[in-house]
């Protein structure tokens, strides 16, 4: 099982001053890698058929409603799921997860991926981002304490990687 996950908004609380209303966390998760390489190559063809640069990432706001609905019927023909948290921050009212961007952002990675009925198991799991060596360490430990117990383990391994390297490589071992 290989889990892309991508979010969009911010954890800020300053929901008068700029900061988003709401955080999302959306995850496309494909039961068999193989099934994720293909997906990927013919994203890449439909990038050529458009004239587009590899390095190019589709941003469905940006892009016309033709260039959309060719992506969607392009990927269409692929199995895999797709899974989204919406955060409505204004009923938040946790102090630690107000005050905390990477509390935020972990337990919502974290609720994401437990609340899943069973169906994410074992699963590599790729997300778009950085951070530095003591963020990541920490966020690890913290998803692998509240998602692997002895009789069920969500997550095999997890890695960031920026938005760059999620498109131009298909598989992260």
């Amino acid at each position: 099982m290989l889990i892309f996950i991508d979010d969009s908004g911010d954890p800020g609380f300053k929901l008068n001053k700029g900061s988003t209303s709401h955080f999302v966390i959306a995850m496309i998760i494909f039961d068999d890698e193989l099934e994720a390489e293909k997906t990927a190559i013919a994203i890449k063809e439909l990038k050529r058929e458009l004239g587009f640069a590899e390095n190019i990432e589709f941003r469905f706001f940006k892009n016309s409603k033709n260039v959309r609905m060719k992506f969607l019927e392009k990927v269409n023909k692929f199995n895999f799921r797709i899974r989204c948290l919406v955060v409505d921050k204004s009923i938040i009212r946790s102090h630690e997860l107000k005050s905390n961007k990477n509390s935020f952002y972990a337990y919502f990675i974290k609720e994401v991926l437990k609340n899943s009925n069973n169906t994410i198991l074992n699963a590599k799991i790729r997300m778009d981002g950085s951070g530095n060596r003591i963020f990541r360490k920490n966020f690890f430990t913290y998803l692998r304490r509240e998602l692997n117990f002895q009789e069920k383990k969500i997550m095999r391994n997890c890695r960031m990687v920026n938005s760059c390297e999620l498109r131009n490589t298909i598989l992260f071992k």
